[in-house]
């Protein structure tokens, strides 16, 4: 009677013991949810904006979106594997043909079917041999998911751009920005660079 006792005593024990872990668990997630809304939430007169943020390039350098204050952007998640991969030079030919209307800068990622597996130089090679690519293209990011980029998080949710929940969904999706930083139009992936509608939209 009396081991029964004791078993039963430190059965208890374990019991409050468990539900004060649980406690402190739900407790603790609770405040990472709190703090990844408070972090992702738009300050009122201190909204968030595309020249918030800075990258490196494949080959090393500084990009500062802030830079392109005054021009038009074109922020588009490449790949090197993918079916839509020919827009590189639609991309290259926007860019050039268009040099002061807008800038187009690329963001390679391997989010969608594994299609960016190389490394940044390989990534850089690959552009440069394949489509003579000199417009900007940054080190890759994730550009979706749990791991998703600041700059697309802030892309995606409409509640930090004001105009647009659209996430890219494959690769060559495009965001078009205007001169003012904000965000103007997203453009699925089959919208090719220099389609009659995205060059409308540059145009204005």
């Amino acid at each position: 009677m009396k081991y029964t006792g004791i078993l039963l005593l430190l059965s208890a024990l374990f019991s409050c013991q468990q539900q004060a872990t649980n406690a402190k668990e739900q407790t603790a997630n609770l405040n990472e949810t709190i703090m990844e809304t408070a972090a992702t939430a738009p300050v009122e007169g201190n909204k968030p904006s595309v020249y918030d943020f800075k990258f490196k390039s494949l080959q090393g350098e500084e990009i500062n979106l802030n830079e392109y204050k005054g021009r038009k952007l074109l922020l588009v998640n490449v790949a090197s594997e993918c079916g839509f991969t020919p827009q590189y030079k639609e991309l290259q030919q926007l860019y050039d043909q268009y040099a002061g209307k807008v800038v187009v800068i690329g963001f390679p990622a391997n989010d969608f079917g594994g299609q960016e597996p190389g490394s940044n130089q390989e990534i850089a090679t690959f552009c440069e041999k394949n489509y003579g690519v000199t417009f900007p293209v940054v080190e890759k990011i994730t550009v979706t998911g749990p791991n998703q980029h600041p700059l697309y998080k802030f892309l995606s949710h409409k509640s930090l751009n004001g105009v647009t929940d659209e996430a890219p969904s494959w690769n060559f999706c495009k965001y078009l920005i205007n001169e003012e930083g904000k965000v103007v139009q997203f453009f699925p992936s089959k919208v090719t660079p220099l389609s009659s509608e995205l060059i409308a939209a540059i145009q204005k």
